[in-house]
Order: C-alpha cells, then sequence, then structure tokens
C-alpha cells in the first residue's frame, strides 16, 4: 500500500521537507501510528475477546463478594446504581439486565456456602484479575507475574477495599452535588453554569480516575504517574463518548430485538463488554508508550539481538548492576534496568535472564525485583562471563560430526583463550574497580 509507505515516511523518514516538520506533531503522529498498528495486529483485540469470556463467568461471584462487603459497612445499596451505570449504554434492558443480576447475588449466601464454595468463589474472581494482569504485562512487555503470596495479597485488598473506595467517592460527589448549598450557588449565573458543566464533566473525571488507578497498579512494574493518567484520560473520554454512541446504537436497532426476541440482550451485552475491554487495553497501550517514548516504533517486534549486541549489553548489565553492589547503592531493578539501558525491554530481559541462568546475578528483595550479583564478583573474569553471554541459557552441547566443525571449534577456542590471557583474565571486581577509578579522571581530563 503506498498510502502506508508514505505515511511510514512522513513520520519516521528523514527526507528533506519531512524533517523540518515539527518535532510534537512528528511524535503525535509516530503514537497515532504505533498505538493503530497494535490494534490491527489482532493480540489487543484477541485479549479482550478472553476478557469477556471471563467476564461472564465472573461477574454474579465479583458482585456477590462485592455486595458482601458493602453489606458489612451499611452501604450495599449502592451496589445497584453503579451496576446500572455501568449498564447504561443496553438503554432499557440494562435495567432489566440489572435487575437479574442483583437478583442471583442476592440469592448467593455467601455465608452457607461453606468453604469449598468460598474457595471457588474466590477463584473465580482472582483468576479473573489475574487475566487481567496478564493482558496488561504483554502490553508492558513483561514476562514475568506477580509472585503467588504477592497477587493473593494485592488482589483480595483490591477486592476488599475497591468496592468501598468506588462507592464512597460517589457517594461523597453525589452528596456535595446534590446540597443546599449547591443549589443556592446554582441559581447566580455565571456560577450555575459552571456547575452544569462540571455536572457534565464528573462522569468524565470518575472514570478516569479508576482507569488511572487500574493502569498504575495492575501491571507488574512501577508505572508513573503522567503515563497511568495519560492512559486514563484517552480510556476514560473513549468509555463515555462509546456508552453514548453505543446508548443510541441499542435504541436505533429495533429490528435486532424482532430477529432475536430476547436473546438480543445478550447479544448486546456481549458486544459492550468487548467494547469496553477493548477501550481499557488501548488506554494500557497509551500508558505504555507515554512512559517508554523511544519504544515507539515501526515495528513492535524488536529485531534479532546479534552475537555482539549481546555481549555487549550483557557487560552493560553486570557493570550497572555490579557498581551499585560495591558502591553499597540500592539494587536496580529489571524496570529501572530498561531505563537506564540505550536498549529495547525484549533484549535487556533476553540477556538479563541468560546471567541468572548461570548465577552471574541473582534476584532478591520482596517482591523478586531486584537485581545483586549471584558470584564473588573476584571469582568471575571478563572471559568467563563473555563465554556465558555467548552460550546463552541453554545447556552447552558438543556436536563434532566432522573434521571441518573440529576445526571451526578448536579456532574458537584458540580466540577465547588469547582474551583469557589477556584483558580478559581481570576479574569483574578489578575490572569495575578500575572503571570507578577511571571516572574523576576521565572527567577533569575532559
Amino acid at each position: 500500500m503506498k498510502w502506508l509507505q508514505r505515511l511510514r515516511e512522513a513520520l519516521w523518514g528523514e527526507r528533506e521537507g519531512l524533517a523540518r516538520s515539527p518535532a510534537q506533531l512528528r511524535a503525535a503522529g509516530r503514537l497515532g501510528y504505533a498505538l493503530t498498528r497494535d490494534l490491527l495486529e489482532g493480540q489487543i483485540s484477541m485479549r479482550a475477546m478472553s476478557l469477556v469470556y471471563t467476564t461472564l463467568l465472573s461477574l454474579v461471584p465479583l458482585l456477590a463478594l462485592a455486595f458482601s462487603v458493602l453489606k458489612g459497612l451499611g452501604v450495599h445499596n449502592s451496589l445497584e446504581p453503579m451496576l446500572r451505570n455501568m449498564l447504561a449504554p443496553l438503554g432499557a434492558q440494562g435495567d432489566a439486565l440489572t435487575a437479574n443480576i442483583l437478583h442471583f447475588v442476592d440469592n448467593i449466601k455467601v455465608g452457607v456456602l461453606g468453604s469449598l464454595g468460598m474457595a471457588l468463589l474466590f477463584y473465580t474472581v482472582l483468576s479473573m484479575i489475574q487475566k487481567v494482569e496478564d493482558s496488561f504485562n504483554y502490553i508492558w512487555r513483561i514476562e514475568q507475574p506477580r509472585r503467588l503470596g504477592q497477587r493473593l495479597g494485592e488482589y483480595l485488598s483490591l477486592l476488599l477495599v475497591g468496592p468501598f473506595a468506588v462507592v464512597t467517592s460517589l457517594g461523597i460527589t453525589a452528596s456535595v452535588m446534590n446540597s443546599s448549598f449547591v443549589g443556592l450557588v446554582s441559581s447566580y449565573e455565571p456560577f450555575g453554569l459552571l456547575i452544569y458543566i462540571v455536572g457534565r464533566l464528573l462522569p468524565y473525571v470518575v472514570i478516569i480516575g479508576l482507569f488511572t488507578f487500574l493502569y498504575a497498579f495492575v501491571p507488574n512494574t512501577r508505572v508513573r504517574l503522567r503515563a497511568a493518567a495519560s492512559g486514563g484520560m484517552l480510556a476514560g473520554v473513549l468509555w463515555e463518548s462509546a456508552s453514548i454512541a453505543f446508548a443510541r446504537i441499542v435504541v436505533a436497532s429495533s429490528s435486532y430485538n424482532a430477529i432475536y426476541s430476547s436473546f438480543a440482550i445478550i447479544i448486546f451485552l456481549l458486544i459492550w463488554l468487548y467494547v469496553g475491554w477493548l477501550i481499557l487495553l488501548i488506554g494500557c497501550q497509551l500508558a505504555y508508550y507515554v512512559q517508554y517514548p523511544q519504544r515507539v516504533t515501526l515495528t513492535r517486534i524488536a529485531p534479532h539481538l546479534w552475537g555482539r549486541a549481546a555481549e555487549t549489553l550483557g557487560l552493560q548489565i553486570v557493570e550497572r548492576v555490579g557498581r551499585r553492589f560495591l558502591d553499597g547503592e540500592p539494587p536496580l531493578t529489571r524496570d529501572e534496568l530498561h531505563q537506564c539501558l540505550p536498549a529495547v525491554p525484549e533484549h535487556v530481559d533476553g540477556v538479563l535472564d541468560i546471567l541468572l541462568h548461570h548465577n552471574v546475578l541473582a534476584e532478591a528483595g520482596p517482591s523478586g525485583q531486584q537485581l545483586l550479583p549471584g558470584r564473588d564478583l573476584q571469582a568471575l573474569t571478563l572471559a568467563g562471563l563473555w563465554n556465558l553471554v555467548r552460550r546463552g541459557a541453554e545447556p552447552e552441547r558438543r556436536t563434532v560430526h566432522d573434521d571441518a566443525a573440529r576445526d571451526a571449534e578448536q579456532i574458537i577456542a584458540g580466540i577465547e583463550q588469547v582474551f583469557a590471557r589477556g584483558d580478559g583474565g581481570r576479574s569483574l571486581r578489578d575490572w569495575l574497580q578500575a572503571r570507578a577509578g577511571d571516572a574523576p579522571r576521565r572527567t577533569r581530563g575532559g
């Protein structure tokens, strides 16, 4: 497609005229191109479909737990308007669906389920949250999920505190907007117009805040507030706009009711759930690109990391981690390595996994994210590190079939021995200390 090629040249090309376009305009265009490309590739759409299926299985148990928590706090009556607002795009059918769901929830007696029933109830709800985390981690290029203990603790706290926080915020907002003081002030212009505008924008603010919290909390990494808020802003605006548009479509689609009869509400529910999850994942993708703008590239899949680049990256990782260790500073994390190294996260994680496999580095800390030397830095040489990185995470194999292969292996072994007898014989500790000692001289000389 010629138009697509021209678009790529306009956004990433360096031809005369194109390179003179405003940097902000090109950055916004690249971001829009990357979001559209990721959406059209199908992975985000497929994960949204998977979350729709999980939602159908987990919706009633999730509401049952939320109802139990809110009932214990005496605010369980707030569950109905919250659910009704979520299903508002379905129109009048949404009210009927809300009544049916609440009827199911009310019939679930949590106190008489027994230990097995409670375990299944929690498992269904926790599996849904884990599914959301897996989708977020995929977008953030994170291969390591939370540990089991950390996952249970954070998920349960979210289930217990989340419903109360949402209902409290909605209740405070409703009380303020319906107070007599606000009613008195609204009778005077231009305060009446301002209060009307605030009331219209309030749903956007609430949903943006909710999405921002999810983008900051769910991924198994540290998400900056600016990135989470940017994703929450996009997702919140899309959610409210899509709910208005979807409600009009439902009202106008009377032919579906005639064809599918009572099944039409199920079809509309599935479509709305898919649209909602798709919006959530698109906002998460934007948050990732805002935090890592250097990863807005032509292709999502990182190019192959060749031998010399992998060896250089391995030395850089060990240098960063070892320097922190020798200086007595707090250990680095994977996320901090992603930010301080000039490489894509997939390459950093790939080489880091090799170093962890050979116990050159080790993961520590409460969440297992802190990186420390896994061996004595004095016992491992530069040549030894070089050989381990080149070997990769697979065990060393000796499969020599003919004389040519044997000669090639001897040549490579000779090169390794030459390097080991020279600078490669230095230990990692000596090399790091020498670099630390040379740094002030290089600064003064510059």
